[in-house]
């Protein structure tokens, strides 16, 4: 028996995925957007609600990183394709970034009605949708051995 047989006839290389990386930072920027928004809602100091909006700026700035990361995955094959997971995870993304803009939006108004209630409802929404998101995502990415088993 030679020593080729045992070798698999593709060399297995992990992929990377593009998407992890910036989508990791733009969920922290978007909890950390509500962490500031109840931080302001119990405190009313005007410097709190400052930090969601650009907390919220630079979760969106980064999620539009990741989601052509995202996209970058998807057309090298390191996403599953399962497709009913990939559609939920998409969904999920989407919804999260929508309910981020939608969340600037409100966000740029003045003073108490900024973020109470509003900006805290939009930004407790927008969290729900990224963690369930990063728990889809954990479930979508392709491995290795996955890929020698065929």
């Amino acid at each position: 028996m030679s020593s080729h047989a045992l070798l698999p006839l593709q060399p297995v290389a992990p992929r990377t995925a593009f998407r992890s990386i910036p989508l990791h930072f733009s969920a922290t920027c978007f909890i950390g957007a509500l962490l500031t928004d109840i931080a302001y809602w119990k405190t009313a100091e005007m410097t709190w609600a400052d930090f969601s909006a650009w907390l919220l700026m630079a979760g969106l700035v980064l999620g539009v990183v990741g989601a052509i990361g995202v996209v970058a995955d998807w057309s090298r094959g390191v996403l599953t394709t399962a497709r009913l997971r990939l559609v939920m995870y998409f969904g999920c993304l989407l919804a999260a970034f929508l309910l981020g803009f939608l969340n600037t939006l409100i966000h740029s108004r003045d003073a108490w009605t900024s973020v109470v209630p509003t900006g805290l409802a939009t930004s407790i929404a927008t969290f729900v949708a990224i963690v369930i998101a990063a728990l889809l995502g954990a479930g979508i990415q392709r491995h290795p051995a996955e890929e020698v088993m065929g």
